[in-house]
């Protein structure tokens, strides 16, 4: 029962973060990783890549990038 309850929390949360209007502009959005849970993160990187989208995890934040264009990492 708290597995299911914490699926729906989890999914709630990652539609809400991809309804964000930075997502559909094409922009970014980022979280604290203080605030994304391991189950949340492994979602949210199986949403992102189904859209296309990049998900780069850096210092203590997880952003992520809302388009599907070439990702080229500099330094």
């Amino acid at each position: 029962m708290a597995a299911v309850l914490l699926s729906c929390m989890t999914s709630a949360w990652i539609n809400e973060l991809f309804a964000a209007q930075s997502v559909a502009n094409g922009g970014i959005v980022r979280r604290a990783r203080k605030n994304v849970d391991d189950d949340m993160l492994e979602e949210l990187i199986h949403e992102a890549g189904a859209r296309g989208y990049h998900v780069i995890e850096t210092g203590e934040q997880v952003v992520v990038l809302c388009h599907a264009g070439q990702l080229v990492m500099h330094c």
